[in-house]
C-alpha cells in the first residue's frame, strides 16, 4: 500500500479512527512543571502544553484559547496532535484541551505498560476537567473517544455539560453483535501470532485499503511533510502496539450504560458523518441514538471529518452544543 494512502487514510474497524497527517499538528514539547499551563492561553491560539500527574500515569494535554471547557478525546491511538486544525479553530469560543490518552504518545505510565480500562479513562478525563477547571465541560470524543466519553458522562455526569459522541463504535448494542465481534476478534489473533505489521495489513485489507499488502506500519511516508505533521504521524504509527494489544477490545467491546445516560443530566449528542452513510459505523452509532430515543445529528465528512472538514466540522460542532 502506497505511503501516501496510508497517511492520508481514515479507516475504522471498531474502536480506531486514524486521520494522517493532520493539517496544523503541532508539535509539543515537555513543560517544566507538572499540573500548570505553561502561558496565558487567554490571549492567543498556540498551543500550551503541560502535563497532568493521575494515579499510576502522567497525561500530556495541550490547552488552546479561552472560554468554556472543551475536552477533546481522541480514539484509538490518536494523540491531541490530530486534532490541532479543529482545536485552533475553535479556540476563540472555548479553551480547548486535547490530550494523549494513557498508554498513547506521551501519556505514560508510571510502570510497566497496562491494559486499557474504560473507567480509569474515564477516571483520567474528568481528572483533565478539574485540574482546567470552569467546569462542568463540554466533551467531544470520537470513535473509541466516544465510548470513553459515554463512560464519562455515564459515571461523572458533574463533570459533564454535554457530550457530542462522533461516531462511537457501539458494537454491542446491535441486535446481532456476533459479526462486528469476529472481526475484532479475527483482527487482534493476528497481531498476537503474526504482529503488528501483519495485523495492520489485515486492517487495511478489512477496510479496502490495502494495494498488495506492503508493510507500512512503521514506514515514513514516501512525500514531504511538515516537521509537526510528520512528528504527528510517527507518534501515531508508535501508538499501534498499545491499540491491538491493550485497548481495541476493550473499546470496542464497551456498552454504554444507556439507562443512566438516559436519565442524566449531561446531554447526549451522537453524531454520524454525512459521508458515513452505509457504512458499519452507521450502524453501531444508530444502534447507540436508537437506544437513547434520541435523533442523530449529521455533522461534516465521515469518520475523520474533523480533519480535512475542520472549518465545517467546528461549527457543526459548536452548534451542537449550542442547541
Amino acid at each position: 500500500m502506497p505511503k501516501r494512502r496510508l497517511a492520508m487514510a481514515a479507516v475504522v474497524v471498531g474502536a480506531l479512527a486514524l486521520p494522517i497527517p493532520v493539517a496544523l499538528a503541532e508539535a509539543a514539547t515537555t513543560p517544566d512543571a507538572e499540573n500548570q499551563i505553561a502561558g496565558d492561553v487567554s490571549m492567543t491560539n498556540a498551543a500550551k502544553p503541560a502535563t497532568l500527574k493521575v494515579p499510576g500515569a502522567t497525561l500530556y494535554y495541550e490547552v488552546r484559547g479561552s472560554g468554556p471547557t472543551l475536552l477533546v478525546i481522541p480514539g484509538g491511538p490518536q494523540d491531541a496532535g490530530v486534532f490541532a486544525e479543529l482545536s485552533q479553530l475553535l479556540a476563540d469560543r472555548y479553551r480547548v484541551v486535547t490530550y494523549d490518552p494513557r498508554g498513547n504518545s506521551r501519556s505514560h505510565f508510571d510502570g510497566e505498560t497496562a491494559p486499557l480500562l474504560m473507567d480509569q479513562q474515564a477516571d483520567d478525563a474528568v481528572a483533565l476537567i478539574e485540574a482546567i477547571g470552569n467546569g462542568p465541560a463540554f466533551v467531544f470524543g470520537t470513535s473509541g473517544g466516544a465510548q470513553i466519553g459515554l463512560n464519562l458522562a455515564a459515571r461523572h455526569p458533574e463533570a459533564v455539560q454535554a457530550l457530542v459522541a462522533h461516531e462511537p463504535p457501539s458494537m454491542m448494542l446491535l441486535d446481532d453483535p456476533s459479526e462486528a465481534v469476529a472481526a475484532d476478534k479475527a483482527l487482534y489473533d493476528t497481531y498476537v501470532r503474526d504482529g503488528v505489521d501483519a495485523a495492520m495489513g489485515m486492517f487495511f485489507a478489512m477496510n479496502g485499503l490495502d494495494d498488495g499488502g506492503e508493510a507500512v506500519a512503521e514506514a515514513p511516508p514516501e512525500f514531504e511533510m511538515p516537521p509537526e505533521e510528520a512528528e504527528t504521524f510517527a507518534r501515531v504509527s508508535g501508538n499501534f502496539e498499545y491499540w491491538l494489544k491493550h485497548g481495541m477490545m476493550p473499546l470496542s467491546l464497551y456498552v454504554p450504560d444507556v439507562a443512566t445516560l438516559k436519565a442524566g443530566a449531561p446531554r447526549i449528542v451522537v453524531a454520524i458523518g454525512e459521508a458515513s452513510a452505509g457504512q458499519p459505523i452507521e450502524q453501531m452509532s444508530l444502534a447507540l441514538s436508537n437506544k437513547l430515543g434520541i435523533a442523530p445529528t449529521r455533522f461534516p465528512g465521515d469518520h475523520m471529518g474533523f480533519g480535512p472538514q475542520a472549518a465545517a466540522f467546528a461549527e457543526a460542532l459548536d452548534a451542537a452544543f449550542a442547541n
